[in-house]
């Protein structure tokens, strides 16, 4: 997000006012007329946040006010976030970077579809997937108030509308070289993270809790000089984050290493939902074949960056995670995870059970289902596909017959 002021829910904001340039150069751009992210007038916003909302403002749902971390509790309890999922970032790289740095972290919690920030001192962000609009991202300042406002910021996409997020007001994560008081080291440079990152470029600015095998990543080290050579190494897997910061001020002492994988993955696949779906409301045909592939593609974890040896959390995340389920008769389920070699036991994304998903167009999901059978069934033969074995490739067919309704017939 990016530092500016407010954008209260309900207001509609012009895309020229908020972008420049940058709009006129998107297609399709926030403003077409099959989009409309900001006529919120027209299309009432339906993402978990929007829905939370309506039900404060009609008192159907209250939340309870503590005095030392406000709305949080309350809120992930009301939105179905676990507290297992905390990763914590101590680089200053975020709306409220001037409160962020390694004695104070910015935690981030999430489930599939909404992610909560909280930060001692600071506001609530949430960012929170409409089905059709994409992500949209809201404030909570942390004052008691009888019915807590929730505002709609949409000048957060000044970062979160780019190229980093496919065109599309997405999600990103980043790892980047940080100096001991949180600030970036810009000119060492930096990445972009999803399941396709090599370990070692992983989580620079953020804290790790957990083991990840001999590759190692660059979660709690801070680099002193100008090289990243020059970075410090704190101990290597540590178990939990005491010690580093006041531990007994956040729900949890962790920064779970799963839940920063899983987190990963689904920052990347958010961003292609949103962006077939834009693209299948507004762009012509064979575009949406390209992009259909493309998301398929990361769906199947085809490019995926190997695991190599046992990856271990701490804070519970992966029992929490694998356990939400559907499964299907023999047990098996998309959410089940492999954590050795691979991210998932059976590589594909989970985050076809959203709402995003089942709320792209019909065109948007015939190209798809028929570009995974092309895969599945074993029809494409190009050769990146064979680290999909045969047996995988059964599985995961086996398990959305069972678990995925209105998938096409030829998936029988």
């Amino acid at each position: 997000m990016h530092r500016t002021g407010w954008i209260a829910a309900g207001l509609i904001v012009s895309a020229a006012a908020v972008f420049g340039e940058l709009a006129d150069k998107l297609a399709p751009a926030p403003e077409h007329p099959a989009i409309e992210y900001f006529n919120y007038l027209k299309r009432p916003p339906r993402d978990p946040v929007a829905q939370l909302s309506r039900k404060i403002e009609q008192g159907t749902l209250q939340l309870d006010f503590a005095p030392d971390m406000g709305y949080l509790r309350s809120l992930l309890e009301a939105l179905h976030v676990p507290i297992e999922s905390q990763m914590a970032v101590f680089s200053k790289t975020s709306l409220q970077s001037e409160r962020v740095e390694p004695a104070n972290p910015r935690t981030i919690f999430f489930n599939d579809t909404v992610s909560v920030a909280w930060m001692r001192g600071g506001f609530i962000e949430m960012a929170s997937l409409d089905p059709e609009q994409g992500v949209i991202f809201y404030t909570l300042q942390q004052q008691f108030q009888q019915k807590p406002q929730l505002l709609r910021r949409d000048d957060c996409l000044r970062c979160h509308l780019s190229d980093d997020t496919l065109g599309v007001p997405g999600m990103m994560a980043r790892s980047r070289y940080t100096a001991p008081d949180g600030m970036p080291k810009l000119l060492l440079g930096g990445f972009n993270t999803d399941h396709r990152s090599p370990m070692e470029e992983r989580w620079g600015g953020w804290y790790v809790t957990g083991k990840a095998g001999p590759a190692g990543h660059m979660g709690n080290t801070m680099v002193d000089g100008d090289e990243p050579d020059t970075a410090t190494h704190p101990a290597r897997y540590p178990e939990s984050l005491q010690g580093k910061f006041d531990t007994s001020a956040y729900l949890s002492p962790y920064s779970d290493i799963v839940a920063l994988l899983v987190f990963n993955h689904q920052v990347r696949m958010t961003d292609l939902i949103i962006r077939v779906g834009w693209e299948a409301r507004a762009a012509p045909a064979a575009k949406l074949r390209d992009a259909a592939k493309e998301l398929v593609d990361y769906m199947l974890f085809v490019d995926e960056a190997p695991l190599a040896g046992r990856i271990q959390g701490t804070s519970g995340f992966a029992a929490k995670f694998a356990a939400e389920g559907p499964a299907d008769s023999h047990g098996r389920g998309l959410r089940q995870l492999d954590l050795e070699k691979r991210l998932m036991r059976y590589p594909c994304s989970y985050m076809i059970y959203t709402p995003a998903f089942d709320s792209l167009p019909a065109a948007a999901r015939t190209a798809i289902y028929q570009r995974m059978w092309q895969i599945l069934s074993g029809e494409e033969k190009s050769a990146k596909y064979a680290r999909l074995s045969p047996a995988d490739r059964q599985a995961i067919v086996e398990i959305l017959r069972a678990t995925k309704p209105g998938l096409p017939a030829y998936f029988r």
